[in-house]
Parts: C-alpha cells; structure tokens; sequence
C-alpha cells in the first residue's frame, strides 16, 4: 500500500467563494436602516473608526454586519496599519495558533481557514506559532475580502464632541486638510491608544539619541557593534535584545528589577468565557482585584522569545538589577543599579505603555471631562495600581463618561476599543483571543444608540411602511347566511 500524496488546498480563490456564501446564508450583512444625516451639506457618517489595525478592522466588520454606515482612518499606508509589519520584533505571535481572533463567528474568515487555505492542514499541523507578517498578511485579506471602508495616509488631528449630537474629526489627508462629522467615533487605537509609551524618569535628562523605547520604529542595524542595554524582561524586551543581537550588538545587557523572571502567564489562566461576558457586571472591587492582580504578576516572556536572547553568548540576564541612575558621559551611558554600574552605548526601555490621554493633543477638547476610575474608586490598602487609576470609566458600549454632568456635552459618542477598557471591560478589545466578542458588544450597542436616538423618526418610517403583502384578491366576501343559496 503507497502513501497518498497530500490534497491541494483549495487556494483563497474557494475560501473567498464559501465565505461569500456563508455571509449569503446569514443575510449579512444586514440592509441599511440607519436614518441618513446631512449637516452643512455634508454627509454624515453613522460611526467613525480610527485605526485600521486588527480592532478596528473588527469594529467595522461588525458594525457593517449590522448594517450601520461605518469609515475607518488610518494614519499608515496601507497594508502597515499597527505594529505587526512596523515597531513590532517578535518572530511569532504569542497567542496560540488556533484562536479564532477577529473572525466574528464566521469558520470561513478564520486565520486557520485562510492558512489551509493556501498551505493544507498538514501545513497547520506543523504550525507551531503564527509568525508574526503571516499574521499581517491574514489581515490585510480579512480588510480586502470584507470590502471594508478604511482610508490611509489620515492622520486625526482633534475630536471635538459636539452639543448637536455629533463628533467632528479634523484631518490631515493626502488631498490636505479636512474635517469629517460623525454620530459616533471608535478609538480603536492599540496598546498606547490613550496616552504613549512610559519612560522612567531617569531618563528625563539623557540625550535622545543614546536611548529608545522598544515601541519606536528604529533601524536596529545602527546598533552594531555596540553595548547595549534593555531595560525590562517582558516579551518587548526579549524581542529588542533579539533583535539587537542578530543585527551584530557587541553585547546586550538585560536590566532586570526584579530578582526572577516572571513564569507563568495569569491571564492565560483566567481567559474563559465566563470572564469575556461577565466582567463587565462585576463589582467594582472584584474588576479591580482581577485586574490588579494580573498587573502584579505580570506577564512572562514567551518561551520562544527567551531562548531567541540566550542562545548568544554576548547576552547578559542581570536580575535584581532595577535602575538607580543614568548618567552620560559623552557618549557613554553610566547605568547604576543594585549589581553594580553598566557602560552601554546605547539603552532600550521595554518599560511599557501609560494612559494619558492630556498628552494627545487629538483628545485636548475633551480629555479633561472624561471620568477615570480613580475619580469613582478607591482601592484596598495593598492594591494600588496607576494604570488601574489611570483607566477610563467606561459605559456599555465602551463609550466615555462625563465627570461632571453636562461639561462635555457629547462625550459619550466617543468610544473606547482598545487597550484601556480592559479594567471596564475585560480584555476584549486589543488583545487576540477575545477581539471578536468586544466587536460584537461595541456594535450592537452602538447599533441600539442609534437606534433608540432616532426612536420617533423609525416610528414615522414605520407608519409609512406600504409594502403590501396581501392584495384583497385572494378571497372573495361572503354573503350574509339569510341571503346565501342553499346547497341540496
């Protein structure tokens, strides 16, 4: 008996085609029936989304699915929306292959559909982690094969809510400036979406170009033959120190606070789908301690990533070795810690992001008015947490709440889909296993605000209604029984 030669896959030409179908099947997506806006002569938009990235790109399916008129702005050309083909190090993801990520329920629309697709399910078998411009590419058929509406190259300047019932969003664009008006904006604006990368204050004084932070776009051949030092041991970290290493660093020095590595993923551990749907009716107390917990032990750095670093011999794991001072001395950093001082010619901070949204200047009309959870919440003596503090109380619909009542009118048609909600929310709106149930949340529950605004005018649409479906000759009136003919 001979083996049998492999099936060959199908191609994406056959993918596409079921895809099409499936949608047919589920009548997606739905017939419009948002009530049209003009304002100034300008249409307006029922929801804008900005960033194209991979939750924005699943906030506009979503939101097309449910039949709402959506456009999604993007500040990168097309094809490098976040960071996965930009500021992005690793090989692979480090999510598990087999999350359905933003396919929206839909098999067809799936990373493994489109893999198989191309390469077969021996392929995929072998697969052991997505590599990471695989997964760019999955997503720029997912934007191609939905045909969704996501213009490049325009850059958000400010947002302004208005007391009219809509957000007007000034624009830098290929054809100049412009302002575009809305009834609801999506931030959907990744990981530093509300604020910027954090850089510890030690570096205040240090001359720019001697250090960068492991979020910036920077050309890691300049780094060759060099002593360089990553601040940190996250998964960021490990991914510049690796990546400094292969473009031919002299060394690379791993400043690491703590006295060990972190080991074990916790929110790995608390992924279900009782956290995704339920987190967001939890008290207060019991959103914060989850949250803050899994802060606290932080994440380790993948496996993978880690062994990508100590497989040179010129890397260096310092532990116990957090920052005390950096001074520069030409062009030398002298980095003090506890396990001694550190020449480097160049440092890398993998210190994370922060919210703070008073440094975007795009938020500067309503940043202030915006009520955080340390407005509204004061945690257990033990459980202090600046992030935590530093997040947004977000609505149902992710959407901002004010303060104070009234000061900003039309705050709450900006919503909040990325990685901030998390302590309102749970994460579901930046991160890969549940991007798909964040998306589905945040349309329908836009989907019920246009709705419920325009209550009176479907009303008038509805007693307008006139398509008949019965037409008075399909029966014939009977007579009176006095005045029937009798049947012998």
């Amino acid at each position: 008996m001979t083996d049998q030669p492999a099936p060959t896959p199908a191609g994406l030409a056959a993918l596409e085609a079921r895809l099409r179908q499936d949608l047919s099947w589920l009548e997606l997506p739905a017939k419009a029936w948002t009530m049209p806006r003009m304002q100034d002569g300008k249409d307006v938009l029922d929801v804008a989304v900005i960033g194209g990235g991979m939750a924005g790109l699943a906030a506009c399916a979503t939101l097309t699915q449910l039949g709402i008129r959506v456009r999604a702005f993007d500040r990168a050309p097309a094809g490098l929306e976040g960071p996965w083909a930009t500021t992005a190090r690793m090989e692979t993801l480090r999510s598990p292959k087999q999350l359905t990520g933003p396919a929206l329920g839909l098999p067809a629309l799936t990373f493994r559909a489109w893999f198989e697709a191309q390469f077969g399910e021996a392929a995929w078998q072998a697969l052991d982690k997505i590599p990471r411009l695989q997964w760019m590419d999955y997503l720029r058929w997912y934007r191609q094969v939905l045909a969704l509406d996501i213009r490049n190259d325009h850059r958000v300047e400010q947002i302004v809510p208005r007391a009219d019932g809509l957000v007007a969003l000034s624009m830098l664009t290929p054809d100049g400036p412009r302002t575009v008006l809305a009834r609801r904006v999506v931030l959907a604006t990744g990981r530093d979406g509300l604020g910027g990368a954090y850089v510890p204050p030690v570096a205040d004084k240090l001359p720019r170009h001697l250090w960068a932070h492991s979020s910036d776009e920077m050309d890691y051949a300049t780094l060759r033959g060099k002593r360089v030092g990553v601040v940190g041991a996250g998964a960021s970290a490990m991914d510049s120190a690796a990546t400094a290493l292969e473009a031919g660093a002299a060394s690379v020095e791993m400043l690491v606070r703590r006295q060990d590595i972190p080991r074990i993923n916790k929110s790995k551990g608390a992924g279900n789908p009782g956290l995704t749907h339920g987190h967001f009716s939890l008290p207060d107390a019991w959103k914060w301690r989850l949250r803050h917990y899994i802060n606290k032990q932080q994440v380790p750095p993948p496996r993978g990533s880690t062994l990508r670093v100590s497989r040179h011999a010129n890397a260096y794991f310092n532990l116990g070795a957090g920052l005390e001072s950096i001074e520069a001395q030409g062009d030398v950093l002298h980095v003090q810690t506890p396990q001694g001082t550190f020449e480097l010619d160049f440092l890398i901070f993998s210190t994370g992001f922060r919210i703070a949204l008073e440094t975007r200047s795009e938020f500067a009309a309503f940043a202030s008015h915006i009520r955080y959870w340390r407005d509204r919440y004061t945690p257990l003596q033990g459980q202090e947490d600046s992030e935590l503090s530093d997040s947004p109380d977000l609505g149902e619909a992710f959407e901002f709440q004010e303060k104070a009542a009234g000061a900003c009118p039309g705050l709450t048609r900006i919503h909040c889909f990325c990685y901030p909600a998390a302590l309102s929310h749970g994460t579901v709106s930046g991160d890969i296993p549940a991007i798909s149930d964040g998306a589905r949340r945040l349309g329908q529950g836009i989907a019920a605000l246009l709705y419920q605004e325009d209550v009176e005018l479907h009303y008038a649409a509805l007693q307008d209604f006139a398509e008949p479906e019965v037409f008075g000759d399909e029966w014939t009136p009977a007579l009176p029984p006095a005045l029937r003919t009798a049947k012998v």
